[in-house]
C-alpha cells in the first residue's frame, strides 16, 4: 500500500453482480464493473461465474492478490464462460490479507454449490463461527464471509429454496453486509437491515446488474433503476426479479463515510449524489470557519469538491497547488521519516507558480495520524506559501468502527489524544478547523445517518 493512502480510513470491500437472462457471456462485464469499484479495496479480487443453462454444480472461479487489472489478463477471462456472475475487490478489515481469504468464497454443499462476496462487518461473527464449530463446520479462512456463507448453506438443507434459506440467515446476523451470492440459477442481493453499506440495481437490455455503487453499473453499460432497499432481498431468476422486504424497516442508519471519502464521486448512494454531498460539505466548513486567504485548494483526490464548496462560499477562488501523479506503482512503507515524506512527494508535487506567495486554505476530508497533512503543509510552505489555513470535511476521529470502515485503534488516531489546537501545532498549520458533528447532515438532507465513529452513537448495541 502506497504510504499517502496509509493516512486514509479504508473501506472493506466492494461487490458486483450479474445475471443475463439471454445467456450471454459476463465475465468481461464483471470485470468491468470490478475495475471501477478498486477504490473500495486494492488488497485482492476475485470472478466467479456459472452457466445457468449448464450443470447445477458449475461455477468457476478465479481470485488473486492484487489489483484487478494484474489479476485478470484475457487468458483468465476466456476460462470464465457463463452468464451468470459475481465479483468481488478486497481490503481487509476481518481476516489476514491472503490469498485464503480473498472473495467470491465458492461452497459445495449437501443442496449443490453457491458463491458469495460480501461489504461489511458482522459484529456477532464469533458467537455464530463458534456454534457452527460446535455443531461440525470446518473453517477455512478466518473472515466473517464464510460465516455467513456457512450459515446459508446449513440453512439451505432444511429448506426449500435458498431465497429462504438467506432469510433465515439474515435474521441470525448483526452488523454491515451488502451480499451477492450467486446459486447456479439465480443471483441472490441482499443488504443489512440499517443500510449501512450501498447496495443498487441496474439494468443492461435482458441482463440484471447489481453493485456496491453506481458507477460499476455505468462501467458494465447498465442503467441505474434504483437503489436495493436496508434489509431487502432480491432474487433474480429467469422468470425476472422478485424482492422480500420482510426485513425492511424504517430504522435505518447510512454510513457517513461514504459521502465523506469512500464512494466515488460520480455516484449515487440512497438517491445521494456523492460529488453534490462533498460541495455541500466545503459549504458547511465555510459558513462555520472561514478564512483569511487568497487561494482555496483540495488534498488531491478526495479533497477537491469540500475545497470547490468552500470556494463557492467564501468567494476565495479555488486552484490546484498540487500535481498529482497518477503512473506512481504501489510502493510499501518506508521505515525511515525521511523515505516516508519522500513517498509522498513522489504520489503529490506543488505547483510552485501557484502557491507562491498566497495565503491557503488547505482542505481535506481527514486526518487520521496528521503524518501526511505534516508533510504536505511542509512542502507548501516550503514552495513559498505565507499561510496554510486547514479544513477538514469531517469532525475528529475518536471512536471505532464495528460495521468494516477500517479506522485505526486509539492510540494512532492524533485526535484522541491532541486537542485541535495541538493538532494544529504538530501539523504546522496556521490554523485548523475540523466540520462540526451537527453539520454532518447538510450532506445528505434527511437520510438518517450513521456517525459513530465521530459521536460514540452506535445505531445498534455493540
Amino acid at each position: 500500500m502506497e504510504f499517502f493512502e496509509q493516512e486514509k480510513p479504508k473501506e472493506a470491500c466492494g461487490v458486483f453482480g450479474i445475471y443475463d437472462l439471454d445467456g450471454g457471456p459476463v465475465a468481461s462485464s464483471v470485470y468491468y464493473g470490478l475495475s471501477s469499484l478498486q477504490h473500495r479495496g486494492q488488497e485482492s479480487c476475485g470472478i466467479a461465474v456459472c452457466d445457468t443453462a449448464g450443470s447445477k454444480g458449475n461455477i468457476d472461479c478465479h481470485r488473486g492478490m492484487g489489483l484487478v487489472s494484474e489479476v485478470f489478463k484475457e487468458e483468465n477471462l476466456q476460462l470464465l464462460t457463463g452468464n451468470l456472475g459475481i465479483g468481488h475487490v478486497r481490503y481487509s478489515t476481518t481476516g489476514a490479507s491472503t490469498l485464503q481469504n480473498a472473495q467470491p468464497l465458492v461452497m459445495n454443499y449437501a443442496k449443490g454449490t453457491l458463491a458469495l462476496a460480501h461489504n461489511g462487518n458482522l459484529i456477532n461473527t464469533k458467537q455464530l463461527r463458534l456454534s457452527l464449530e460446535q455443531q461440525g463446520v470446518l473453517f477455512h479462512t478466518d473472515t466473517d464471509s464464510e460465516v455467513i456463507a456457512c450459515c446459508i448453506a446449513k440453512e439451505r438443507v432444511h429448506t426449500k429454496t435458498v431465497e429462504e434459506a438467506v432469510l433465515r440467515t439474515a435474521r441470525r446476523i448483526r452488523g454491515a453486509y451488502a451480499l451477492v451470492i450467486a446459486s447456479p440459477r439465480k443471483l441472490v442481493a441482499l443488504r443489512d437491515p440499517l443500510g449501512l453499506k450501498p447496495l443498487c440495481l441496474g439494468k443492461r437490455g435482458n441482463a440484471y446488474v447489481v453493485a456496491s455503487e453506481s458507477c460499476a453499473l455505468q462501467s458494465a453499460g447498465a442503467k441505474f433503476l434504483r437503489d436495493i432497499r436496508p434489509g431487502e432481498i432480491l432474487s433474480i431468476t429467469n422468470k425476472g426479479v422478485f424482492s422480500d422486504t420482510s426485513l425492511c424497516s424504517s430504522n435505518t442508519a447510512h454510513c457517513i463515510f461514504e459521502y465523506i471519502y469512500f464512494a466515488r464521486l460520480d455516484s449515487t448512494l440512497d438517491q445521494i449524489n456523492v460529488y453534490d454531498a462533498r460541495i455541500r460539505a466545503g459549504t458547511a466548513l465555510a459558513k462555520s470557519y472561514p478564512a483569511d486567504a487568497d487561494l482555496v485548494c483540495g488534498v488531491p483526490e478526495s479533497g477537491i469538491p469540500a475545497a470547490k464548496g468552500y470556494a463557492e462560499t467564501s468567494g476565495i477562488p479555488f486552484g490546484f497547488a498540487f500535481y498529482k501523479n497518477n503512473y506512481v506503482g504501489r510502493t510499501f512503507i518506508k521505515p525511515t521519516q525521511k523515505e516516508r515524506e519522500n513517498s509522498v512527494r513522489l504520489k503529490l508535487n506543488v505547483l510552485g507558480s501557484v502557491v507562491k506567495g498566497k495565503r491557503l486554505v488547505l482542505v481535506d476530508d481527514s486526518i487520521v495520524r496528521g503524518t501526511t497533512i505534516a508533510n504536505l503543509i511542509r512542502m507548501l510552505k516550503e514552495a513559498g506559501a505565507v499561510s496554510v489555513h486547514v479544513r477538514i470535511s469531517s469532525p475528529p476521529f475518536l471512536y471505532p468502527c464495528y460495521f468494516g470502515t477500517d479506522i485505526p485503534s486509539n492510540h494512532q488516531l492524533i485526535a484522541s489524544a491532541h486537542s485541535a489546537e495541538e493538532i494544529c501545532a504538530i501539523i504546522g498549520a496556521d490554523s485548523l478547523a475540523y466540520m462540526k458533528t451537527e453539520d454532518l447532515q447538510s450532506m445528505v438532507g434527511s437520510l438518517p445517518l450513521c456517525k459513530a465513529c465521530f459521536d460514540n452513537h452506535y445505531p445498534i448495541k455493540i
